[in-house]
């Protein structure tokens, strides 16, 4: 019994020990998990942190961005408020300074357009004039044409020249006569003679370059209009564009021979349409 009594008590002494030494144990290893813990929720507080921060950076960015785009805008805004009153105060000078009425200036574009058709009239009339004067001529010889509001005949070397001369040939001369009546017959158009050649260069005794071959056949046909043939010498003017105005490419032999030619230009007189266009208002 007495055995017994002391087996009981070693028993309760031992339990005793166990739950002293499991009792600290447990709360260690609980307040261990709970300061990781803390320390988790530190690391997202701080992120988070972080994060916010950045955000109101980029509000901030953005605010300025704005502010920016604004005063861009605000300036954008004056700027065209100043260039629109700019030119509101040219229309009312324009407007005070006008002394034509609407239908003034109607009538005087009815005016214009008149004039410029009857120009184009002459124009037309005068180019049907010269073909049936140079009918007999082939288009090999010479061509005529109405371009630009001018009227054009081009006269190829064969029927002016030889190679290389400046002196008209008899039948050059007698294909002028025949322009020359149609000319002296037409009083409100100037005249200009424009000698061209190939781009083959020549240099003679007379002759120094093709410059001066275009030129001096020019001359020579203005004397012929002028003084054989008795055309206004006031109302013509020779020159000279040498090779650089061809009208086919040079590498062949035809094209050579159409570029070799001289231009005779008819233009109308523009005096009294430039008087009407730029007269004071």
């Amino acid at each position: 019994m007495k055995k017994t009594v002391y087996y009981i008590a070693f028993l309760s002494m031992i339990l005793s020990l166990s739950l002293t030494s499991c009792g600290p144990g447990k709360k260690l290893v609980s307040s261990r998990a709970k300061v990781t813990q803390l320390q988790k929720d530190s690391i997202n507080t701080h992120n988070q942190l972080n994060e916010c921060n950045t955000l109101v950076k980029n509000l901030n960015d953005d605010k300025s961005s704005l502010q920016n785009e604004k005063s861009r805008l605000q300036n954008d805004k004056t700027s065209l408020q100043n260039k629109n009153s700019a030119v509101q105060n040219d229309l009312n000078v324009l407007s005070s300074e006008s002394k034509m009425t609407i239908a003034e200036q109607a009538a005087r574009l009815k005016t214009l357009q008149d004039m410029i058709q009857s120009q184009k009239d002459v124009m037309n009339n005068l180019k049907n004039s010269i073909a049936d004067a140079l009918m007999n001529y082939k288009s090999d010889e010479l061509n005529i044409l109405y371009k630009d509001g001018n009227v054009y005949v081009s006269l190829e070397e064969k029927l002016l020249f030889k190679s290389g001369s400046d002196v008209v040939d008899p039948k050059g001369k007698e294909a002028l006569k025949f322009l020359a009546k149609v000319l002296n017959n037409t009083k409100d158009i100037t005249v200009m003679i424009e000698g061209h050649t190939d781009n083959v260069p020549i240099k003679t005794k007379l002759i120094k370059d093709n410059w001066d071959l275009s030129t001096a056949r020019a001359t020579s046909i203005v004397r012929i209009l002028t003084i054989d043939d008795g055309f206004d010498p006031s109302r013509i003017t020779a020159s000279g564009r040498s090779e650089f105005h061809p009208v086919k490419p040079n590498d062949t032999v035809e094209g050579r021979a159409s570029n070799r030619r001289t231009e005779i230009i008819l233009s109308p007189n523009m005096k009294e349409l430039y008087n009407l266009i730029y007269q004071s208002n």
